[in-house]
C-alpha cells in the first residue's frame, strides 16, 4: 500500500506543506535533473506521473529536500486538474508510483506556477521523486499538460536543475476506459471501436477474468458505451459469454479477439468472437472429463488446439451477435462456422478491431486462418445481404494474422495484416503486407508499400478511413495506429495518409505514448473533425483519446519527430 504522511493545507494558498526547516549544510555536489516520459494523463486514474526528479547528493552531511516548485503549460485549467502530488521513491526509477511510494506533498487546487512542500530526507547517493496528477471528471480531452521543473530546496539552498530542464512536450488527456481489476477482472485485452449511427462510441475487449493469457481461459467480450464522445462510459455489458455451455466450466468456454462492425445503412451492430469449446491435446484430440481442477491449456495458433473440421470439439468457432439498440443489448449468438469455414482449415476466426461497410451496403469483417496445413493466413468475410448470410473470401497473404481492412477511393479494398517474419526482423524490410482486392477476396495482389512502409513488432495494428473536411475542403484520409517500432511494442503512434496510404509522411506521426503495453488498438471517426483511438498503453489496459483532425494536420506543416 502507499503510505500517505499527514498534511496541513496552508489557507488561500495552492501549496500542501508539511513540515520545514532543515539549517544544516548543503553538501557542495548535491544536484538533480529531471525527466519526463511521453504518455497520457487519464480520467479515472489516480496519480498519472507527469514528471520524475532525480537527486543525487554525496558526503556524511545529511541532506533534505523541503520544496519542489513546478510550472505548467499547455491548456489545461483548473477544471481539469484536481491535483497534484509529490513521491518520494527511494531508488526506483520507474516511471509511475511503486507500492513503496511515499507521498511528499500535495497541491489540490491548480496554478501556473505550484509549490510543494514537504519533508524528505535524501538517504541514498541517487533518490528519485514522482510528480503526478489527477482530473476532474469533467477534464476536457482536447487538453493537455506540460510540466517543467523550476527548482528544488535542499537544506534551505535552492537548487536549479544540471542538465536544464528540456521536455518540452504535453502530456494529452484521455481515459482509463478500463483498468487491471476494474470490476475484479485481471486484465482487459483486444480493443475494437466504433461509433454507431447515433453517434454513440462502443468499445469491446476481451474481459479475461482469472489470468492475462489467451484462450483457453475465462474470457467474456465485454462492452463499454459511450453517449458524449469518450467523456465518460457506462457500466461495462457483456456481449458474448458462453458461461458453462455443454457442462464444462467457464474457464473451458472462453470467448476471445472479438469484432465489431456496424451496419452504416440500417444501423444495425454486430460483434463476432471465437469459441473455443474445451482443450485438444498435443495430437488435436478432445480432451475428455475436464473439471474445475483441470489444468490443461491450449491456444488456437499454437500446435494442433484447432483442427480440420466443423464441429466444436474439433475446430475453435466463429460466433456473431447483434444490437438493434445501439449496444444497449445483444443477441444469442449465431455460429458461422459450419457456414463459412472450409472444413480442412484448421481454423477460421475474426481478427480484431473493426469492420467496414463498403460504399454499396456489403458488410466487412477482417478474419483470420489456419489452412490445411496449419499455416496462417488472412481474409475478409462479407455480407451482402445487410448480415442474413456471410461468406469468407480466399486468403490475401500467407503467415499473416491479424488484420483490418478500409475501402479505397477507387472502390477496393486494401488489408493491413500483422506478418509472422516480422518477429525480431529488424531490418530494411520489416514492414506490414498490404494487400488490394476489387472482387471480395476472391484474388488478391500485393500493394507497392506492402513489407517496407508501415513498421511493426509483428502486433495488431488499426486502420481507418476518415472523411474531413479542413481548410475548406472535403477529402478522406487514412489513419494507422500501432507500436511504431520493430522490436518492442512501444511508442503507440497515430499515421496519417492523404493519399490512400501510398504515403505515409514522418510529418503526420502522432505519438501518443512512448512507453511499453500490450500494442493493439482501434480507430474511429468522432465527427468530422475528430477521431478516437482505444488502446493498450502502458498506463491502463484500455486508453480512450480524442484527436482534433486539424491538429495532425497543422502539425504537417512544421518539422516533427517522435
Amino acid at each position: 500500500m502507499i503510505r500517505i504522511q499527514s498534511i496541513i493545507v496552508l489557507s488561500g494558498l495552492a501549496v500542501i506543506a508539511l513540515l520545514t526547516g532543515c539549517n544544516q549544510a548543503l553538501p557542495v555536489d548535491t544536484s538533480y535533473s529531471v525527466h519526463r516520459d511521453h504518455t497520457p494523463i487519464l480520467k479515472y486514474k489516480d496519480h498519472n506521473p507527469i514528471l520524475q526528479i532525480q537527486v543525487v547528493h554525496s558526503g556524511h552531511e545529511p541532506a533534505q529536500l523541503s520544496e519542489i516548485t513546478l510550472s505548467f503549460g499547455g491548456n489545461a485549467t483548473s477544471d481539469d486538474v484536481a491535483g497534484i502530488q509529490a513521491w518520494y521513491m527511494g531508488s526506483s526509477d520507474r516511471w509511475g508510483l511503486t507500492e513503496e511510494a511515499i507521498a511528499v506533498g500535495s497541491a489540490h487546487s491548480f496554478a501556473k506556477i505550484q509549490t510543494i512542500t514537504g519533508e524528505q530526507m535524501l538517504d541514498l547517493d541517487t533518490s528519485y521523486f514522482m510528480i503526478t496528477c489527477d482530473l476532474t471528471e469533467d477534464a476536457d480531452l482536447q487538453h493537455g499538460l506540460e510540466v517543467q521543473c523550476q527548482g528544488i530546496k535542499v537544506n534551505q539552498y535552492n537548487l536549479s536543475s544540471s542538465p536544464p530542464d528540456q521536455s518540452h512536450f504535453i502530456q494529452r488527456f484521455g481515459v482509463s476506459v478500463r483498468k487491471h481489476l476494474d470490476d475484479h477482472v485481471d486484465t482487459y485485452r483486444i480493443p475494437g471501436l466504433v461509433t454507431t449511427k447515433a453517434g454513440s462510441l462502443l468499445a469491446i475487449y476481451d474481459v479475461r477474468r482469472e489470468k492475462s493469457r489467451d484462450l483457453q481461459g475465462d474470457i467474456d467480450i465485454g462492452v463499454s458505451r459511450s453517449t458524449d464522445r469518450g467523456n465518460t462510459w457506462e457500466p461495462m455489458r457483456i456481449a458474448l459469454d458462453r458461461g458453462t455451455w455443454g457442462g464444462l466450466p467457464e474457464k473451458f468456454n472462453g470467448i476471445s479477439d472479438a469484432c465489431i462492425l456496424v451496419d452504416d445503412k440500417a444501423g444495425t451492430i454486430y460483434v463476432a468472437g471465437l469459441w473455443m469449446y474445451g482443450v485438444l491435446d498435443a495430437d488435436g484430440r478432445w480432451i475428455e472429463g475436464l473439471t474445475e481442477d483441470s489444468t490443461a491449456w491450449a491456444h488456437q495458433w499454437k500446435g494442433r488446439a484447432s483442427q480440420p473440421g466443423f464441429d466444436v470439439k474439433e475446430t475453435s468457432q466463429f460466433l456473431l451477435t447483434h444490437s438493434d439498440d445501439d449496444g444497449l443489448t445483444w443477441s444469442e449468438p449465431v455460429n458461422l462456422t459450419a457456414l463459412c469455414k472450409k472444413e480442412e482449415w484448421w481454423l477460421w476466426a475474426p481478427a480484431p478491431g473493426h469492420g467496414i461497410t463498403l460504399d454499396d451496403g456489403t458488410l466487412v469483417f477482417p478474419s483470420q486462418g489456419r489452412d490445411k496445413n496449419g499455416e496462417p493466413f488472412s481474409n475478409i468475410t462479407y455480407s451482402q445481404d445487410q448480415g442474413k448470410t456471410w461468406k469468407t473470401s480466399n486468403p490475401a497473404y500467407s503467415n499473416t494474422t491479424e488484420n483490418m481492412a478500409v475501402q479505397l477511393s477507387d472502390g477496393s479494398i486494401m488489408l493491413n495484416m500483422r506478418y509472422n517474419p516480422n518477429r525480431g526482423n529488424l531490418g530494411e524490410d520489416n514492414g506490414r503486407v498490404i494487400c488490394i482486392t476489387d472482387d471480395l477476396g476472391k484474388t488478391w495482389k500485393e500493394h507497392p508499400t506492402s513489407r517496407h512502409a508501415l513498421i511493426e513488432p509483428t502486433c495488431m495494428a488499426s486502420i481507418h478511413k476518415h472523411p474531413y473536411q479542413v481548410y475548406g475542403m472535403t477529402s478522406e484520409m487514412l489513419f494507422f495506429s500501432n507500436p511504431n517500432s520493430k522490436q518492442g511494442r512501444t511508442h503507440m503512434t497515430l499515421k496519417a495518409s492523404l493519399d490512400d496510404g501510398n504515403t505515409w509522411p514522418e510529418k503526420y506521426w502522432f505519438l501518443l505514448d512512448e512507453n511499453k503495453g500490450r500494442g493493439y488498438s482501434c480507430i474511429t471517426s468522432i465527427d468530422e473533425q475528430t477521431i478516437g483511438i482505444l488502446y493498450e498503453g502502458s498506463q491502463a489496459d484500455m486508453t480512450f483519446e480524442q484527436i482534433p483532425v486539424i491538429e495532425l494536420l497543422q502539425r504537417g506543416d512544421t518539422s516533427h519527430s517522435n
